[in-house]
């Protein structure tokens, strides 16, 4: 028994050295001022680390917070239309949310391109409800960068539950298509400016 504990604490040893563990001059001084924070961030989710250029040539000289990132209005972004702080294009993002803004939204999320709102009752038809889902694929302003989800549920009269209903088949790619024409509507006024 005390020969497989003693063979399992020297294999954890060895792995544990080979991860840089157990290292001497981990934090030693003098070395480089940044490896404690790379040590720290394994997986490279640092902006820094991830495209040094990039992160330099968007940075310099800015305000780097968090909120003037998703929010500035700079000229960093791409031809596409995606910038340092949102992970799709953002004509595409902006003219998204602009189409749904009637509707309450659930979630929003700029970095993943996905947006989804909650139960909209028209107020011409009380007895029905819509909810969208919107998927934005991608940094470039495409005809197939944008995919919208339409769910319909109707109201029975009689116990007050919602039933899901049948959803025509032209309302998602007519949502498609507003949100790519305000878009191409978004570039082109940034681009006459």
């Amino acid at each position: 028994m005390s020969a497989r504990f003693a063979f399992l604490c020297l294999s954890a040893g060895l792995v544990l050295s080979g991860c840089g563990w157990f290292s001497s001059d981990r934090y030693a001084p003098g070395t480089d001022p940044d490896a404690q924070r790379r040590a720290e961030d394994p997986y490279h989710t640092d902006p820094k680390y991830i495209n040094p250029e990039e992160y330099n040539r968007n940075m310099d000289g800015q305000n780097t917070s968090v909120l003037s990132m998703l929010f500035s209005n700079n000229d960093t972004a791409s031809a596409g239309g995606g910038g340092p702080g949102i992970g799709v294009n953002s004509y595409l993002w902006h003219a998204s949310l602009d189409t749904v803004s009637f509707m309450p939204l659930a979630s929003a999320d700029p970095f993943g391109g996905v947006i989804i709102t909650d139960w909209y009752s028209p107020p011409n038809s009380p007895n029905e409800r819509f909810k969208v889902n919107v998927f934005i694929l991608g940094r470039e302003l495409r005809a197939d960068g944008v995919k919208t989800s339409v769910f319909r549920q109707t109201r029975d009269p009689k116990t007050g539950a919602w039933a899901d209903a049948q959803v025509d088949q032209n309302t998602p790619a007519d949502l498609e298509n507003a949100i790519l024409a305000r878009a191409r509507q978004m570039r082109l006024s940034t681009a006459q400016k």
